[in-house]
């Protein structure tokens, strides 16, 4: 059973390291790492069978970020689950630092997958999920998506490889804040309908607030119940979520705060200081 507190806590905790390792660095991507943080937190602290004492476990779950331009979020959950010090990656796309602005999955403990071009995570995901289906291995794979990234023809081309082979062992969930660098999704390259999209590819959708960590909870263990296709879960999120200045607001897609901005984003989220 969830706890819900511990997971809220841990989410908390998440966005103010986003929040010291991006303005650090004096660069990166708050507003999507954000927005993710939740569902991260949800994924990590509850569901996933993981364990950081021993990264490599042949029956862990997987998990791929394929909008990997969100690795501070990941970098923190990683590290606020206990895979390395979470203030090692306070040194966020600094020189000889293994925390690159994407995550580089031969150098930093958890991390699954080299990810950055979008749309090749969500493929290898699928083909880490055929390789399980092959070794009949009972673990899942999970995969994070960004709303614009799916512009990209490859996830459609992984889509319908998932659905093909029938895998119910992979669990893709959309981060849909509705924002991409360049401003609303539907003013660059609309991607709705995404729900019947997804279901016409051969996937089971559901839909849930990508803030409720009881929801994506309750969604995530849902998905364990089908068979025979892939699950997508539409997570409707905000991006910047939790810092009033950042939210909504498509150009905090990839600009760091300054100081006086940094200490009012981590005096409004709380988390520890």
């Amino acid at each position: 059973m969830i706890n819900v507190d511990d997971v809220k806590s841990a989410a908390r905790n998440i966005r103010c390291d986003v929040i010291k390792a991006i303005s650090a660095a004096g660069s990166g991507h708050p507003g999507g790492s954000l927005s993710a943080t939740d569902i991260l937190a949800t994924l990590y602290f509850y569901k996933m069978n993981v364990n950081p004492e021993d990264p490599k476990a042949e029956n862990r779950d997987k998990f791929v970020l394929s909008k990997g331009h969100a690795a501070p979020a990941l970098y923190a959950t990683l590290g606020r689950r206990g895979y390395f010090n979470v203030e090692e990656m306070y040194s966020l796309r600094k020189i000889g630092s293994i925390f690159q602005g994407h995550p580089d999955m031969n150098k930093i403990p958890g991390v699954e997958m080299s990810t950055g071009s979008l749309g090749q995570g969500f493929s290898t995901a699928v083909g880490m999920a055929l390789a399980g289906k092959i070794d009949n291995k009972k673990s899942k794979v999970y995969v994070l998506l960004g709303d614009g990234e799916i512009q990209e023809g490859i996830v459609w081309e992984a889509a319908m490889s998932a659905a093909n082979y029938k895998l119910d062992n992979l669990v893709a969930i959309l981060d849909n804040n509705g924002l991409q660098i360049d401003g609303r999704n539907d003013d660059v390259m609309k991607v709705e309908p995404v729900y019947e999209k997804f279901e016409s590819f051969g996937f089971e959708v559901m839909e849930a607030d990508g803030h409720d960590i009881e929801e994506l909870a309750e969604k995530l263990d849902a998905a364990d119940e089908v068979e025979g296709k892939p699950v997508l879960i539409i997570a409707r999120t905000v991006k910047g979520k939790g810092v009033s200045y950042m939210e909504d607001v498509a150009g905090w897609h990839g600009k760091a705060p300054n100081a006086e901005e940094t200490e009012k984003a981590l005096a409004e989220l709380g988390g520890e200081q």
